[in-house]
């Protein structure tokens, strides 16, 4: 397929294009707008692909849209491109609402033109899958998870400009016919995933024995996703999945926050044995405001439909998540010393 990309050089976006390049057959078109979060870098196993294409545009530019649309006439567009770091939203909404919900539109409007003007078995083939994330069902209690009739319940600034965009891509395919479906994701883990997150947050300061700051008392809960099995799961989608559907997306790998933080802090524990133990440096924080407490994905749809599973088991990809950014300095260390020293977000004054 020919397959185009928004956001392909953000986290998740990254590992798209690679699995699309290494893994499968595939033609790639990546537009990314190069904000603080994207790194080419994340690119380089493939850049010198000749199935693989790098415009650097804003999908808020409509003209730019326009243009890759018509010369690159893709069979299926991912659309990751967005704003996604929840203590950022809350500090600074307008990034949001302007890259997730304005730019959605800007895309689905381009998209829809250019659609409208296919042969009609090009139409029928064609696929816009809208990347979103479980964050826009709010929060659950201790039991039970979200499925994809779960009502629409967003807490943040971040998850409510998703919650937009979510419901934009629905209208413009069942208002005018465009082939569009949703997946909602749960939290992604994995290489090459910006510092501010969690995981890599955690491990780059228990490597240099600062404090890890954990929100509150540690225990809200995520379902954690290996990025490779997210990216396999959004080509599945492309290929055989349904318009008008949605598609949740989990690792069925419920953590809570500092069950996750002391898993880091054993692995640490191995392999930097000097600082141990990592345990002693966790430091509770005040917590983030209107911080959801726990999610959790039934993403039996996508299993029984499609056949698509998880294979990385937490345990396993965490390790080598640890393992990967401790050899990876070069990757991690430029991003320190230019665009984010590891300071707090999303603190409201």
């Amino acid at each position: 397929m020919k397959i185009l990309v928004t956001g392909g050089a953000g986290f998740i976006g990254s590992a798209v294009c690679r699995h699309l390049l290494q893994d499968r057959d595939d033609e790639v078109l990546n537009i990314d707008k190069l904000t603080y979060a994207a790194n080419l870098h994340s690119l380089a196993e493939i850049e010198g692909e000749v199935r693989y294409h790098f415009v650097q545009a804003d999908i808020c530019d409509r003209a730019a849209m326009n243009e890759a649309l018509a010369s690159f006439q893709p069979d299926a567009i991912i659309h990751l491109a967005a704003e996604s770091h929840v203590d950022r939203s809350i500090t600074g909404a307008a990034d949001f609402i302007q890259t997730n919900i304005i730019g959605t539109y800007t895309l689905l409007e381009a998209t829809l033109s250019w659609w409208r003007k296919l042969p009609q078995d090009k139409q029928d083939r064609f696929r816009f899958l809208h990347v979103s994330t479980d964050e826009v069902y709010g929060s659950l209690g201790e039991t039970g998870k979200f499925t994809e009739t779960t009502p629409y319940d967003p807490s943040s600034p971040y998850s409510a400009s998703k919650a937009s965009s979510d419901h934009l891509v629905m209208a413009w395919y069942r208002t005018y016919g465009l082939p569009a479906l949703i997946s909602n994701c749960s939290n992604n883990y994995g290489p090459y995933q910006f510092p501010e997150k969690l995981i890599p947050n955690m491990i780059i300061k228990a490597l240099h024995a600062e404090p890890l700051p954990v929100y509150g008392d540690g225990s809200n809960v995520r379902d954690w996703l290996h990025v490779n099995d997210h990216a396999r799961a959004l080509r599945l989608l492309v290929e055989r999945g349904k318009p008008g559907e949605k598609y949740n997306i989990g690792g069925n790998a419920e953590r809570s926050n500092l069950e996750v933080v002391r898993s880091i802090c054993a692995i640490m524990d191995e392999l930097r044995p000097d600082n141990a133990p990592h345990e002693q440096l966790i430091t509770f924080v005040t917590d983030r405001p209107g911080h959801d407490w726990r999610y959790a994905i039934d993403c039996s749809k996508i299993e029984q439909e499609l056949g698509w599973r998880p294979t990385c088991a937490f345990e396993t990809g965490l390790r080598e998540t640890v393992q990967w950014y401790l050899e990876r300095c070069d990757w991690w260390q430029p991003i320190l010393d230019n665009t984010y020293q590891g300071q707090r977000l999303g603190l409201v004054q």
